[in-house]
């Protein structure tokens, strides 16, 4: 049985878009779990401090690294800092993304291909930059995060969906790949959950998917820590056995009318 106390402990991991809501809370529970972390947000400088501040000033250790997950140059950087920092990396999460509503009639070809490079390209170059290091660690753990609209559908979300649909895609050949080095690859969904989009309020999957608390069978939406305990659970030792599959958090919306 695997010891789930600090059972992350000796682990390095990056996790994008960790300045706020999902990936803030995801880097703050790896923390507790005893891994060391890499802060990333393409601009949010000050967000990405506090992060790490508060999660030194807890007893763990963090650096915080802008990088533009579409820049390979940066994201390789990215992770020579966390080898220079901390020996390596073990973890990496993919949440970085953009979530805006936007009807296909006025989509911009600018607006689909910034979604999807962030969500395909971003996790190409991702991946690629920890390979090495994580094949000489004996191993590790990718996790992309994808979005309920991809499977379960929603207008306005047309790039959206077609970002993490493709992402599912990547990561299960990841997987495959992958496993002869001991590299797990999973996605986790996001489901109906409360988070704010800087300057975007319509941002969040509910004003697409037209789904609240009283139509959720749970009875609540989504708070970033739900997502936070799930990866927690994916990149550790009581899940060293799952790898290539799609895991949902969305306290059954995937399921109503």
């Amino acid at each position: 049985m695997a010891d789930l106390v600090n059972e992350l402990e000796g682990k390095v991991a990056i996790v994008t878009g960790s300045a706020r809501n999902i990936g803030r809370a995801t880097a703050e529970e790896l923390a507790r779990a005893g891994a060391v972390l890499v802060i990333n947000s393409v601009q949010a400088k000050d967000l990405c401090e506090e992060v790490a501040e508060g999660i030194c000033a807890a007893g763990g250790k963090a650096i915080p690294f802008l990088a533009d997950v579409r820049d390979p140059e940066r994201v390789s950087a990215m992770v020579e800092a966390a080898t220079r920092e901390f020996g390596g990396v073990d973890i990496m999460v993919h949440n970085a993304a953009v979530r805006n509503n936007t009807p296909f009639e006025e989509m911009t070809l600018e607006t689909f291909s910034t979604t999807v490079d962030i969500s395909i390209y971003g996790m190409f170059h991702l991946a690629k930059a920890v390979l090495p290091t994580m094949k000489e660690r004996g191993g590790g753990s990718i996790v992309g995060v994808g979005g309920m609209s991809s499977t379960r559908g929603a207008k306005t979300r047309s790039h959206t969906m077609a970002a993490k649909m493709g992402l599912n895609a990547f990561v299960r050949g990841l997987a495959l790949d992958l496993a002869p080095f001991g590299i797990r690859a999973n996605q986790v969904v996001v489901g109906t959950y409360d988070t704010v989009r800087e300057n975007n309020p319509s941002s969040a999957p509910r004003a697409a998917l037209n789904l609240s608390a009283n139509n959720i069978p749970l009875g609540r939406l989504g708070a970033p820590q739900d997502m936070a305990d799930l990866i927690r659970f994916v990149v550790g030792p009581a899940a060293s056995y799952i790898t290539g599959q799609t895991i949902h958090s969305n306290g059954g919306a995937y399921m109503a009318l």
